[in-house]
């Protein structure tokens, strides 16, 4: 009985002491960022909050951009068996078969009518001669009108001849015309098409307006077959076509590809690929753009707390970033982690 006295008068003086102490009240850290000017600024109570938002550190970079398009191999160049001095090119395409065998044919006629020209105007100079002469000697009583009615009319006969003859050039200038604009519509070059060289072979693809800027000639590209897809091969950009199709709005575009081996087929279907040089730009990454009401911003960190709204113009996109014209500079540290969340806070959600 006197423990349980003496144990309880313990736990009452242990209680009164315990209640005598003055308790002290608990800091409650601030977490909450400050929003200003129009949500522009975002300013966090520690540094340590500010580095959950991870940046990078823009400049002005080289990039490439890459770019496919389907194609196809529209002609190759093979030597003439027979030994001619034309070399043979197998189009894909029968109808330009036919316009570049009908330009060959033309062209061959041309030669040989300016040839027959030739022979014609010497023929007419000396019929002229003949008439000036048959009029000497009608003058002197030598000979008769008939005799220079005669010559007079051999005289026609040969300007009729070289009249005929020129006309016929003509017309075969004009199909000429014709058959080379067919030419080029496939994506073809005609004289380039008669100086090509024997294992050459011709791949043609299209590409939109938009990028025909970005493509130069002579620049190297990328081709896989869908014959040898586990092969790469390189290729040149030949030329690029004079007219841009009114519905499509599409451009062909030809590459040379080295077909000594003659393992490509006319007519074979293949993908190129582009590597499309975009200049020295300043570029963010992707996951740094934020589009609200069709304009685009950046979150830029200023200082060890705060980051900064930046609107920005932004252009094509490269891979895995994109083009920015104005609205940073190089050096800035751009907001590449958290950034939905930057987005929330700027406008207020």
């Amino acid at each position: 009985m006197k423990r349980i006295l003496l144990y309880s008068c313990s736990l009452i003086v242990i209680l009164s002491s315990c209640s005598s102490k003055e308790q002290k009240p608990v800091a409650i850290e601030n977490t909450t960022p400050k929003v200003s000017a129009d949500g522009s600024s975002i300013a966090f109570p520690t540094a340590s909050q500010a580095d959950f938002f991870a940046t990078e550190t823009i400049g002005s970079s080289s990039l490439t951009s890459g770019m496919i398009a389907p194609a196809k191999v529209s002609a190759t160049v093979t030597t003439s068996q027979e030994g001619a001095a034309q070399n043979i090119v197998l189009f894909e395409n029968p109808d330009l078969s036919t316009s570049y065998t009908a330009l060959l044919q033309s062209l061959v006629s041309i030669q040989q009518k300016n040839a027959v020209i030739q022979q014609k105007k010497a023929i007419i100079e000396k019929k002229k001669i003949e008439v000036d002469r048959f009029k000497d000697l009608a003058a002197h009583g030598a000979g008769t009108g008939k005799d220079v009615a005669d010559a007079q009319v051999d005289l026609m006969s040969a300007e009729t001849d070289l009249t005929v003859t020129q006309s016929e050039i003509v017309n075969a200038k004009t199909a000429i015309t014709e058959y080379e604009s067919k030419l080029k519509t496939g994506g073809f070059n005609p004289l380039e098409l008669r100086r090509a060289a024997p294992g050459t072979a011709y791949i043609v693809c299209d590409i939109p307006e938009s990028e025909l800027s970005r493509i130069k000639e002579g620049s190297e590209c990328s081709i896989v077959f869908t014959s040898f897809p586990n092969e790469k091969f390189t290729g040149k950009i030949d030329d690029i076509a004079d007219m841009i199709d009114a519905t499509t709005r599409m451009v062909k575009l030809r590459i040379i590809l080295n077909n000594a081996t003659g393992k490509f087929k006319a007519g074979m279907f293949a993908t190129v690929y582009f590597g499309i040089s975009e200049g020295t730009q300043i570029s963010v990454s992707k996951n740094s753009l934020v589009t609200v009401q069709a304009k685009n911003y950046v979150f830029v960190k200023k200082s060890p707390t705060e980051f900064i709204r930046k609107e920005v113009n932004a252009g094509s996109q490269v891979g895995e970033r994109f083009i920015v014209y104005n609205g940073v500079q190089n050096g800035d540290s751009v907001a590449i982690k958290g950034v939905m969340q930057l987005k929330g806070l700027s406008f207020g959600y």
